[in-house]
């Protein structure tokens, strides 16, 4: 092989390469924000008409700690899991026509959260609840 045979050929080839690995490199250690984003949730709900509705919820989690961040995203099935969990079960017991109490799940949702990670150090953040 040429560049075996010839150090400085060797010598310039890495040069070539080592800027893209050690931005490669790089990319993973950066933090990517303290954001996690947690796919919207549904679940059915009575309308007031009787019939059946759905209720959405968007929501997601900031994490400023970079390992409980790391976590988060590695459990991020569990934590929706527990979401979905949460809003099936209130949304089971909401009676028909009544509006959704925003602060009643979201206190149930920090404590899914608190629960699947282990420990506190995350805020839920709810992107919007609706009921159609």
């Amino acid at each position: 092989m040429i560049l075996a045979r010839n150090p400085a050929l060797l010598f310039a080839a890495a040069l070539l390469v080592a800027p893209a690995l050690a931005h490669a490199d790089g990319a993973d250690k950066k933090q990517k924000g303290t954001f996690v984003a947690v796919s919207d949730l549904a679940a059915t709900a009575l309308r007031l008409d009787g019939g059946h509705g759905v209720m959405t919820v968007e929501a997601g989690l900031d994490i400023p700690d970079p390992v409980l961040r790391n976590y988060a995203d590695l459990s991020e099935p569990r934590l929706r899991e527990a979401f979905a969990q949460v809003l099936q079960i209130y949304a089971g017991g909401l009676a028909p026509g009544r509006p959704p109490d925003v602060d009643y799940m979201a206190r149930q949702f920090q404590a899914a959260a608190d629960r699947v990670l282990g420990r506190p150090g995350s805020r839920l953040l709810l992107g919007g609840v609706m009921v159609n």
